[in-house]
């Protein structure tokens, strides 16, 4: 019988140098309540590399191999169920299902689970595995953030810093979907012409206005000028993942008793925000973790909102049910995001499977895309 694999850690560090392919014992039949899943693909996300790094405040489960406790890496992906076990009546095999916990270990190539701990996926053609894998964390992130703090209506104005982001890229065509328009940050890149290329991408995905950090913390004064031209001073919401002067600077175009919504911090510069924005604008600043509300919310919830992503992925419209004859009449809303596959086959020694992955993290670390593992059983 065929083995799974994983990718795991002894000990917390650097990705690329503690990260490595582990052949794991022999798969136990589902039991009661249980599933086994073949994982399809397995996004590598910021948040799963600062579990690695000991500076997230989740903990990793884990499995013993010769002895040894070896930690097991990954929140999102989709799964293929190929068992159920016995009380089993909401899955059978060939589902899809996306995680509905974190921290389940989804960076290995089979499983078994608990059945309450995923969420089944609704059959669409439109349904890529890349969509499939990517739809439980980024997409979600950006459309509870745009709807759980403010009222927005057809032509409001939303803000966000890390724009090429995945929650960032979803925010874009989210919005655009449910009329809303968006200034959005993104860094300079090396050459005018890449940070254009850039700026046109986003563009393309629905931006109404793309700015970069450097433009507002060089030119403050003009760009908030700009930025309350085009919102008329009006700018109820402002999502952040940044932090730093620019978010400083931006959040000064805030109308009263607006919303800066906070969910991450790429920059590792604090979030400054002169007090007179809290005491005359009643500028609210607040936190979200798309983990936290995934541990608050039922069942229903959490499947309510894995079709409304998978209906944004057929017909780019928010919160509305369609027919299936208009469904496909309309094109997708919300794209794949840029991605790499990277593929560890079960010929391969754990030897070389971890040489493959650390040169993906290293490739990775130096601009690459989102990696997304697929994985073979040994």
């Amino acid at each position: 019988m065929l083995q799974p694999r994983a990718i795991t850690y002894t000990e917390k560090g650097v990705p690329a140098s503690v990260l490595r392919v582990k052949t794991l014992p022999t798969l136990a039949a589902p039991t009661t309540g249980q599933i086994r899943v073949k994982f399809l693909l397995s996004p590598a996300n910021p948040a799963d590399m600062n579990v690695v790094e000991g500076v997230y405040p989740a903990r990793a489960p884990s499995v013993e191999v010769d002895g040894t406790a070896h930690s097991l890496c990954g929140t999102e992906g989709v799964g293929r169920v190929e068992a159920v076990g016995e009380g089993v009546r909401s899955l059978r095999p060939s589902d899809w299902v996306a995680m509905g916990r974190s921290q389940l270990g989804t960076w290995r190539s089979s499983a078994v689970l608990d059945a309450a701990s995923v969420t089944k996926l609704p059959a669409s053609p439109a349904l890529t595995p890349v969509h499939a894998a990517t739809l439980a964390i980024n997409p979600p992130t950006a459309l509870r953030m745009l709807r759980d703090f403010t009222r927005l209506s057809r032509s409001s104005w939303v803000v966000q810093t890390g724009a090429t982001s995945g929650v960032g890229r979803a925010v874009i065509q989210i919005a655009r979907a449910m009329g809303v328009h968006t200034v959005n940050l993104v860094r300079e890149r090396r050459t005018q012409q890449q940070t254009d290329a850039v700026k046109e991408e986003l563009k393309a995905l629905g931006a109404t206005h793309v700015l970069t950090n450097e433009e507002v913390v060089r030119d403050s004064k003009r760009v908030r000028s700009l930025i309350a031209n085009w919102t008329q001073s009006d700018l109820p919401l402002f999502l952040n993942c940044v932090g730093g002067q620019e978010t400083t600077e931006v959040a000064k175009t805030l109308s009263e008793g607006a919303h800066l919504v906070t969910y991450g911090a790429m920059s590792k510069k604090p979030l400054c925000i002169p007090p007179g924005l809290l005491i005359f604008k009643d500028i609210k600043s607040v936190g979200f973790w798309m983990s936290k509300w995934y541990a608050k919310s039922s069942a229903e919830e959490r499947s309510a909102i894995a079709g409304e992503i998978v209906q944004l992925v057929e017909s780019g419209s928010v919160g509305m049910r369609l027919s299936s004859s208009i469904t496909n009449s309309h094109r997708s809303q919300l794209t794949e995001p840029p991605h790499q596959i990277v593929s560890i086959g079960g010929h391969q020694t754990d030897q070389q499977a971890t040489q493959t992955l650390r040169d993906a993290l290293a490739a990775q670390a130096n601009g690459g895309k989102k990696i997304l593992f697929e994985m073979e059983d040994s």
